[in-house]
Formats: C-alpha cells, structure tokens, sequence
C-alpha cells in the first residue's frame, strides 16, 4: 500500500461529501479532519514518524506529514521562521524550562484540535520530562476544559506515540485513586460565590463544576496543582477565553506559576495559537499582575 498524502485525504473527504471545497471556516473545518483521518489511515503509523523525529535532536523536522524541505517547497520565509525566530529562539528563551515550554503548547494544541502538530510535541514533551502519566492527564484535564471532542483527537495520536515507546497502562493515572486534599475554606467561598450568581441559570452547570472539577479533577494526584493551572491558563489563553483567565491566572499564581513564568506562557502561546489570541489576553493578565502587587 502507496503513501496517503494530505491531498488524497483532502479529495476522498471531498468525494464523501459530494460537493466540491470552499473557503472560509467549512475549509478550515474539512482541512482538520482530513489531517485527522490522515494519521489513522496513513501506511506508516504515526508512531513511527514519530520515532524519526524524536530521533532528530536538533528537532530539524516538522511534525507528522510536514518535513522542512515540504515547508521551504510552499514559503521559504516561513521556513525562515519556523527555524529561526520558533525553534533556535523561542524554544531557548530561560523564562520557562523547556519541560514547561512543552506543556504549553500541547495544552494549546489540544485545545485547539491542531492534530497535524501533535505527533511532533507529544514525542517532545515526553523527551523534555513530561511523564507519560502527566500527558495522559493533561488529555483528560483538557476534556473537561476544550470539550471531549478535542481530548479524543489528542487519544488517537497518544495512542500510537505510547505504543511505540512500550508505555504500558501500569504508567498511566488510574480512574480513581486517592485525592489531593481540598481547601475547605477556599472551595467552599468558590462554590458560593459560583451558586449566587449563576444556580438559578443552570443549576446543573453549577453542580457538576463543583462535584466534577473542583472536588474531584482538580485534586487528582497525576499532575501537580502548578501543573493543572499551567494547563488550564494555556488552553483557556489559546482559545480566547478571557472571561476564565482572571480566575484561573490567579489559582495558577497561588499554586507556584511565578510572575516570569506566566508572563512567557503568553510569549509561548503568541506562536502555536496566534498573535491575536495572546495580545487579547493581555489587559486580563496585566490587571491580574498588577492587583497582586497590591
């Protein structure tokens, strides 16, 4: 069996669906699941470019189908970029270890439903220091805050990249297992504050936040607290939820992100979710600096 390219699975995504591509977000949308249905289908398994790139220590190479030479082929300015300013200068930056630096963008990739450059940073992230059982974790954090539908794309591409590092389920967090323990006081002025505003609007909302998140998901052991908001800040920058990040921003602070640190996730974020999504999260983070120098 032949190579599948994009383009093939671009025009088998077309044929089903029986009307020829057009522009805009439906394009956005059909370019997604085709590079989705790629790494299932592709003859090679994903695991196994996996395998080359983490391989490649200067991580020279582009991600899943992507090779440099096919980069420079189409835009040899983003070539450019993608070499210089991105791996040879943010990824060298010392605000953030590159441990940190790896959490990010696979939180912001996640979120985002970017499958075509997980391949690449999932295997980086488990070189960098991420446990298998913190990406696993992160995946399953991220269902909750991106939506279920992004968790499962992160599943197909992990799964290959577990199987071919022999990452058996005895390294992964079990379903249930002992909780970290609760701020009492501070879950509980969280919880009230949450119910006299908005019960009576969704009261199930309200209740599932409480008993799923915040009692629960937010106290599994797998990632550290600090972790879990790093998480939660990336994604929620990375998809332009401003309204959450003031809160969460402020958790992340409490559980050890410093100043520095959360400052660069912005710099970080700027390249893998655009410029227009971290400069919208700037007045939210400005404001949460500047109260807690207060």
């Amino acid at each position: 069996m032949g190579q599948i390219t994009f383009s093939d699975v671009v025009a088998k995504t077309e044929s089903m669906k029986g009307a020829p591509a057009d522009f805009g977000r439906r394009s956005l949308i059909k370019a997604g699941l085709a590079a989705s249905i790629l790494t299932l289908w592709q003859a090679e398994p994903s695991w196994a470019l996996e395998d080359r790139m983490s391989n490649d220590k200067k991580h020279g190479a582009l991600p899943s189908i992507l090779t440099m030479a096919d980069v420079h082929a189409v835009s040899r300015a983003l070539a450019h970029y993608t070499e210089g300013p991105l791996l040879n200068g943010l990824w060298k930056r010392p605000e953030l270890s590159s441990r940190d630096r790896s959490v990010v963008t696979v939180a912001a990739l996640i979120a985002r439903i970017q499958s075509i450059e997980m391949p690449y940073h999932f295997a980086l992230a488990l070189d960098n220091g991420v446990k298998p059982a913190e990406l696993s974790e992160i995946i399953t954090h991220l269902a909750f805050y991106a939506g279920w539908a992004n968790a499962m794309s992160a599943v197909a591409i992990a799964k290959d990249i577990f199987h071919q590092r022999s990452i058996g389920i005895d390294q992964l967090p079990p379903a249930k297992e002992k909780l970290l323990p609760l701020n009492e006081e501070a879950e509980k002025q969280r919880a009230a504050q949450v119910s006299n505003n908005f019960e009576a609007v969704s009261p199930g909302l309200v209740q599932n936040t409480t008993d799923l998140l915040f009692r629960d998901l937010w106290l599994r052991p797998a990632l550290a607290p600090r972790d879990r908001s790093l998480v939660t800040v990336s994604a929620l920058i990375a998809n332009g939820q401003t309204g959450q990040i003031t809160y969460h921003l402020g958790r992340a602070m409490d559980n050890g992100l410093t100043q520095e640190q959360a400052s660069e996730v912005l710099t970080q974020i700027a390249f893998y979710a655009g410029w227009p999504c971290a400069f919208s999260a700037l007045p939210v983070v400005k404001d949460v600096f500047e109260k807690r120098q207060k």
